[in-house]
């Protein structure tokens, strides 16, 4: 089923690389208007100038989403380019490194959830807003498979994502007489620059949870792409307040 977004305008955090990319892809070539957003000026540009250069309308915004003044900013930088606010897909995150709880240091913790809970936070805050006065929109926060699960060694990322899953479906209640909706997706591991970098510091950890995966493969940028898209497309119409998981099964278990 394809899905038009024609005259919307979709934000993505975390736009320059991975599923970030692949959503923005996904979306442009639906015919939404795109706000790129990414910490990483070089990686930004590119991803700019290759969705421009097939014609794709769109605008790239630097932003440490855990700075809440620039979250306000961005998203008002969005409004004044376009005019509306149609999508967000807030997707921005980052990984830890692999540490007992007893272990851990304590600046790595507060850095993830910085970036991965008050940052989603952040976003949605501001996004809300303006979907607010307008009366309709739709979310997507990007939790993990490990939103729903626990992952020895990975407690402060375990904990960001499943933060995410509580802040996505409280937000969901509060807006859904609105016409808003507010789901989140759980990707399961993912070939992404950020897994690569994990399997590159922690071999051995991902290792044991790539060998877990039922589907006994990683999951590709653009399948949970396709999540997403569904998720705000009319066909999810009638869908708040849920995490949905393209994690090849890991969580069946």
């Amino acid at each position: 089923m394809n899905f038009s977004f024609q005259n919307q305008v979709a934000l993505i955090t975390g736009a320059a690389s991975g599923i970030g990319l692949a959503t923005a892809r996904a979306f442009a070539e639906a015919g939404a208007a795109l706000a790129l957003v990414d910490v990483n000026p070089d990686a930004l540009r590119s991803a700019a100038n290759e969705l421009a250069s097939v014609g794709r309308s769109n605008i790239p915004i630097i932003c440490n989403v855990a700075d809440e003044n620039e979250v306000a900013a961005m998203v008002q930088q969005t409004m004044s380019t376009f005019g509306q606010l149609d999508i967000a897909f807030n997707n921005a995150g980052i990984h830890a490194p692999v540490a007992e709880t007893a272990d851990a240091l304590g600046e790595d913790f507060d850095r993830v959830i910085a970036i991965n809970l008050r940052g989603v936070w952040n976003c949605m805050k501001y996004e809300l807003r303006h979907m607010r006065k307008r009366g309709s929109g739709v979310i997507v926060n990007c939790s993990s498979q490990s939103g729903l699960v626990g992952t020895a060694g990975l407690g402060a990322y375990t904990a960001s994502k499943h933060g995410v899953i509580g802040l996505t479906k409280s937000a969901a209640l509060e807006y859904a007489a609105k016409s808003i909706r507010i789901n989140a997706v759980c990707p399961g591991s993912t070939d992404t620059p950020m897994v690569a970098n994990a399997l590159a510091n922690e071999p051995e950890t991902m290792k044991a949870v790539m060998k877990e995966i039922p589907l006994g493969r990683l999951g590709k940028s653009e399948e949970i792409a396709s999540a997403v898209v569904w998720l705000c497309s009319p066909g999810a119409a009638f869908m708040t307040g849920q995490a949905i998981v393209p994690d090849g099964g890991y969580t069946a278990r």
